[in-house]
């Protein structure tokens, strides 16, 4: 897929992700459309997955570790065939499967069940070792938070990681500066993001544009040819891409838009999809 064509799908992953977190009236849209980018390119270039076969063992694994962002993950398998998209809009609906976290038990394509910050990147480690141990040659990916690796269980993760040389390892970390109370720096600094991970004996990129394809597949190659240690890869995002009014704006990590400010997200991202058709 051209980056054109990774551009138009990660535009629509963003407009199902506005329509899910406004269908629920809850929901998490700011840190889902940071990464986008990221969700696309991971299901539609990176990964060995089949939608067909959601099982298949020798898949690669994902675990969305800031399981908050499940409205992103959603919209992304949605698109790529593993559920109807028009079942986003039964996001925490009673009886809906998509939960408000990510269920590994009734999510076709989910491989962990996350939510509870920091467990997340745990999975994806004892995922990684097993691969090692059972000499099978799938790799494991996991997005976290900047504001979740707030937490300790993330550098314990990240210690045992290094200590292993779990190489089949991705720890992706979307950095766009915001969490629920506002600029990370100012709640708790994880800064510098780089030097932790490089302390834990991880491979690190760091500062590469979460919105640029071509800088995602250079980290990613990157990624794939480190042998003998884990990656890190620092995404610097922006909290809300694509939606004027929630770019950058801390307010819209938890809360869904009302009738009038989803109009005029979905206008945006219409005629950013309009755009895109004309290149």
């Amino acid at each position: 897929m051209d980056v054109i064509e990774l551009k138009k799908t990660a535009n629509e992953v963003r407009k199902g992700i506005v329509t899910a977190v406004h269908a629920a009236k809850a929901g998490h849209p700011g840190g889902s459309l940071s990464a986008a980018d990221v969700f696309t390119y991971l299901y539609f270039e990176e990964m060995n997955i089949d939608p067909k076969n959601p099982q298949k063992p020798d898949r690669d694994r994902f675990v969305l570790s800031k399981g908050h962002t499940a409205p992103g993950l959603y919209s992304t398998l949605a698109q790529r065939g593993y559920f109807p998209v028009e079942d986003l809009k039964t996001l925490r609906h009673i009886g809906s499967y998509l939960q408000g976290h990510p269920d590994m038990k009734h999510i076709p394509g989910v491989d962990m069940s996350s939510g509870s910050l920091g467990q997340g990147i745990s999975a994806a480690v004892g995922m990684a070792l097993s691969a090692k141990l059972s000499h099978e040659d799938y790799r494991v990916y996991t997005l976290l938070g900047d504001g979740e690796i707030q937490e300790g269980q993330v550098w314990e993760a990240a210690m045992f990681a290094g200590h292993r040389q779990l190489d089949n390892l991705v720890v992706i970390v979307d950095n766009n500066g915001l969490q629920i109370d506002g600029n990370v720096a100012d709640v708790c600094s994880p800064y510098p993001i780089d030097k932790k991970f490089e302390a834990f004996n991880f491979h690190v990129i760091a500062d590469v544009d979460a919105h640029d394809f071509e800088a995602l597949a250079a980290a990613f190659k990157e990624a794939r040819e480190t042998k003998g240690m884990p990656t890190a890869i620092i995404l610097k995002s922006t909290k809300g891409k694509g939606v004027s009014f929630m770019e950058n704006k801390a307010g819209w990590h938890g809360k869904a838009p009302n009738d009038e400010e989803y109009a005029i997200a979905m206008d945006e991202l219409e005629k950013a999809g309009e755009a895109l058709c004309q290149k």
